[in-house]
């Protein structure tokens, strides 16, 4: 199914339930303040009318200056592929799915062995986003566990990019890294004024909750607004140990948190394509440990969507993960479940969506692979049912008649594919025929289709004459 069908059908907010959070978050936001430990942010909010307390390093932001950001901020922000039928369109309630997690583990599809990742790893798996047609973007999803800390970045998204021509979007771990990866970035899209008007990357700058901007990731934001790249500043809210165990009461924290950032990056830059965002997760009340998937995880990115929504801002969400170690049916439900509640919500960015297993610590081709079966459904339910004189086929059942047949049909030709979603691993054989090629389950179709996807096909490359310029100019670059 194709990216960037309208949702927005399921609300577990009522209009009363929006309002309510969202002044709440403002009135703590003024009255509470966010600690930044950041000195240039200090001096930013200080000099356009925050209230700063440099010793304590809080900053009391009034509502009018929230008001005013969200006022600047893009209500639309569109991310680019290498090749135009990969375009993102942020805005209102269309929704894309797409990998994440920055995950140190790979579960080997050869070997079946639980493994450390690598930059290899970072490539392959990009090469397999690039064939999967129901997953629409390439959030970084793995570490180069084997690489120094001062090369990850550009040798990352080097990795990503020249391995899919779809969207790439990654955290950053070094100051010089971020701003290698932009010089690399520019000299692949011809300059640094191309690359701003068709951005094909993008960055994640993150909150801690309850509350804070620690110094290095806000350094970031910083940076990246005043290149005037896109930035997703998602509020990283546990319930129940960094958030309160109320699921209100989460989505009161993740609202202001997010909107704190928004806030500093139109400070800096006014117009920055910044994304609301959120990966609000809980923790196992019984264990002391974080949980990615859930019911409450898939209500409460619901719940954000409709806070985005409310102040017309896009929003990059969760959903999709599994706890389960491997891709059984634990891993198939608990990812179905999250993906088509939040994807219902109306979520424009929709990560960690293929692939994640174990609390988001590990990676898996094969569930990768399922899992484009699973949003390839959840978009035809985002879809909806189209109602009109095509449709509602008035004539063609007149003429078909009682005891009459449809399938000979010409208008169940021309109809099928746009009303029926067809898997490409799902089975559907009747099982003498399933018997007979051999009994396969669907984790070992899952790991043929892997095979076969890493072996034959081929992304669009970054040219040659590019790759070697890059090399004589990038830092680090493998």
């Amino acid at each position: 199914m194709i990216g960037g069908l309208p949702g927005g059908q399921y609300k577990p907010l009522s209009p009363e339930g929006i309002k309510d959070i969202h002044n709440t978050s403002l009135r703590l936001l003024e009255n509470v303040g966010m600690e930044v430990n950041c000195k240039e942010a200090l001096d930013i909010f200080k000099e356009k009318g925050a209230e700063v307390d440099f010793d304590k390093r809080i900053v009391k932001i009034p509502h009018k200056m929230v008001e005013n950001a969200i006022d600047t901020a893009p209500s639309k922000v569109i991310l680019y592929g290498r090749e135009d039928k990969h375009n993102l369109v942020l805005e209102g309630s269309n929704v894309y799915f797409g990998t994440g997690g920055t995950v140190l583990n790979v579960l080997d599809w050869e070997t079946n062995k639980k493994r450390p990742s690598t930059l290899e790893d970072v490539a392959q798996f990009a090469k397999l986003v690039d064939a999967l047609d129901n997953v629409h973007f390439y959030l970084l999803p793995l570490y180069p566990t084997e690489l120094p800390k001062e090369t990850v970045d550009v040798n990352r998204f080097y990795a990503g990019i020249s391995n899919t021509s779809k969207h790439i979007m990654g955290g950053i771990y070094d100051k010089a890294g971020l701003l290698e990866t932009i010089k690399m970035a520019e000299e692949i899209a011809g300059g640094a004024e191309q690359l701003k008007k068709c951005p094909f990357i993008s960055f994640i700058t993150c909150v801690m909750s309850p509350l804070k901007l620690e110094n290095t990731y806000t350094e970031f934001l910083i940076e990246i607004a005043r290149k005037g790249l896109p930035v997703a500043c998602p509020s990283e809210v546990l319930t129940g140990a960094t958030g309160p165990v109320t699921l209100a009461g989460d989505l009161v924290l993740i609202n202001a948190e997010t909107l704190a950032c928004v806030t500093l990056a139109q400070l800096v830059n006014p117009g920055t394509p910044v994304i609301y965002a959120s990966t609000a997760s809980i923790m196992d009340m019984q264990k002391g440990i974080y949980l990615g998937a859930g019911a409450e995880p898939g209500l409460i990115n619901a719940g954000v969507a409709q806070l985005a929504q409310n102040v017309k801002l896009p929003y990059y969400a969760t959903a999709g993960m599994s706890d389960s170690k491997i891709p059984d049916a634990q891993a198939g439900y608990e990812s179905a479940i999250s993906a088509l509640a939040v994807a219902l919500s109306g979520a424009n960015f929709i990560h960690d969506a293929a692939g994640n297993l174990e609390f988001c610590m590990t990676i898996s081709f094969e569930k990768a692979v399922i899992d484009n079966d699973i949003l390839g459904m959840v978009m035809r339910m985002v879809q909806g049912i189209k109602v009109d004189k095509e449709t509602l086929a008035e004539d063609l059942i007149a003429k078909v008649g009682p005891a009459g047949n449809f399938l000979a049909e010409m208008h169940t030709v021309q109809n099928m594919r746009k009303e029926l979603y067809f898997p490409t691993l799902a089975d559907r054989q009747h099982r003498t025929e399933w018997e007979n090629l051999g009994s396969k389950d669907t984790r070992t179709r899952a790991r043929e289709k892997v095979e076969e996807i890493l072996t034959n096909h081929k992304p669009l490359p970054i040219p040659i004459e590019v790759y070697q310029k890059l090399k004589s100019k990038i830092k680090g670059l493998m």
